[in-house]
């Protein structure tokens, strides 16, 4: 499995993708898909699909398996989108090590983020709760002060960097609390645009977390011939797990068109057996 942790997949190298899965049969086209629907079957009844391209050109296929990921809907403060994937981070297994002994800080956006800042208090002593979204309750004071949590409440104006790395948040008051770390659970959402045609059921997560494409067992959907796996069905998918969904599906995309190609060759044997 081809992977580089803390690089975007535009950087990696393309010939180097090509040709692993050029190995196994596969061909990767880099474009951007503007629309997906079904279209006319074959003369056997078998479904067919048609994916049009940005530059014009468009490509056929028997069975769609969508794997658009998602997109984190980080809140509007100022400076906070600059330092995403670096040091501003949303996941306590998927970055907690990496975070290590940093001053960290949580960005409450949602009363899920109480937990959020237990778990990463287990990576660092020096933790600060701004609470931005989401105070806690009186319970939770207690909580967060055996643990040696700091609770501040003032409003956050703006996320401060220095030099390319961040530097801390300025309160709306004109503090400034100096962090190595900012850690947010935002919104997630799947990404969807360009599928619009093939009316693929979505439905919002708990917590108002997000929303995903709605899927079944191996990743199947409510429409025929389609299946989703990865982060675009399972929010919280780490790598592994995106991969295996990917494969489990593939296995499945794989049963009916080989099914639908012995009916056809069947068909064809019989045909030509009729005397004229």
């Amino acid at each position: 499995m081809a992977s580089s942790s803390w690089t975007a997949p535009a950087a990696r190298d393309p010939q180097a993708r090509t040709g692993q899965v050029g190995q196994y049969g596969g061909q990767i086209v880099f474009g951007e898909v503007v629309s997906a629907e079904p279209t006319a079957p074959a003369p056997d009844d078998d479904l067919r699909f048609t994916v049009a391209l940005a530059e014009g050109r468009s490509v056929t296929a028997r069975r769609v398996l969508v794997a658009t990921g998602l997109r984190d809907m980080l809140q509007q403060v100022p400076g906070l989108a600059e330092h995403r994937g670096h040091s501003v981070v949303h996941c306590p297994y998927g970055h907690g090590w990496e975070v290590r002994d940093e001053p960290i800080g949580i960005l409450a956006t949602s009363p899920a983020s109480l937990h959020h800042a237990l778990l990463f208090r287990q990576p660092t002593d020096d933790l600060v709760y701004f609470t931005h979204r989401a105070g806690p309750e009186e319970d939770d004071h207690a909580r967060f002060a055996a643990r040696n949590i700091r609770i501040v409440e003032t409003a956050v104006q703006e996320v401060v960097g220095e030099e390319g790395a961040l530097a801390g948040l300025l309160l709306v008051d004109g503090t400034f609390v100096a962090r190595r770390v900012i850690a947010v659970a935002g919104q997630t959402q799947a990404r969807a645009e360009g599928l619009d045609g093939l009316k693929l059921p979505m439905e919002g997560l708990p917590d108002n977390m997000g929303r995903r494409f709605a899927s079944a067992m191996a990743d199947t959907t409510d429409v025929p011939g389609v299946w989703v796996a990865g982060n675009a069905t399972d929010l919280t998918a780490q790598v592994g797990a995106a991969a295996a969904a990917g494969a489990l599906a593939g296995s499945h995309i794989n049963a009916p068109p080989a099914t639908a190609d012995n009916d056809a060759a069947l068909a064809a044997a019989q045909a030509a057996d009729i005397p004229a």
